[in-house]
């Protein structure tokens, strides 16, 4: 932890950049210091697509959307120009998950059709439809069917009741 020079403390991680070391939950979200979190997922891991697809859905069908969306970040951070939108896509749709699951409802909708937009465009411009194992237009009927009862109900949905099935 370092002063911000108003009297705060911030965390900051080994190149000085700001970083929580809060623990988080599930979704998360920064939980007391001090207290029982879930495990936090690695930044900057490169991973072979595939490996990342079946992290990702792992930790989906855990409920942990955010931490997906984490892996995916990774993808899209690290892979190929030719591949970043559908890593961002896939990003999109899992923080979409997050929020909708948190109970924002607009923000949940919004990145969920935001995420599939995105993955459509690619797979349009692409012409590949399962890449890496993953049903595009699946994730996407998933995200759009999701979003629209995410908008209409403004309630938390359950992240693990409404996980997608990448198809992998």
């Amino acid at each position: 932890m370092t002063n911000s020079g108003d009297g705060e403390r911030r965390d900051r991680d080994a190149a000085g950049r700001a970083r929580s070391a809060r623990p988080r939950d599930g979704l998360g979200r920064p939980l007391p210091y001090g207290a029982q979190g879930v495990p936090r997922q690695p930044e900057g891991v490169v991973r072979a697509p595939r490996e990342t697809v079946a992290e990702a859905q792992a930790l989906l069908d855990a409920g942990r959307p955010f931490h997906a969306h984490e892996v995916f970040e990774d993808a899209w951070k690290s892979g190929p120009e030719d591949e970043r939108a559908l890593w961002r896509g896939l990003a999109q749709l899992a923080v979409g998950l997050t929020h909708a699951a948190r109970g924002n409802a607009v923000g949940g909708a919004r990145l969920l059709r935001r995420g599939a937009d995105a993955v459509e465009e690619w797979e349009r411009g692409r012409g590949e439809d399962r890449p890496y194992g993953v049903d595009l237009a699946g994730v996407v009927r998933w995200a759009r069917e999701l979003a629209g009862r995410v908008a209409a109900g403004g309630e938390p949905v359950d992240a693990v009741v409404e996980a997608p099935r990448l198809g992998i």
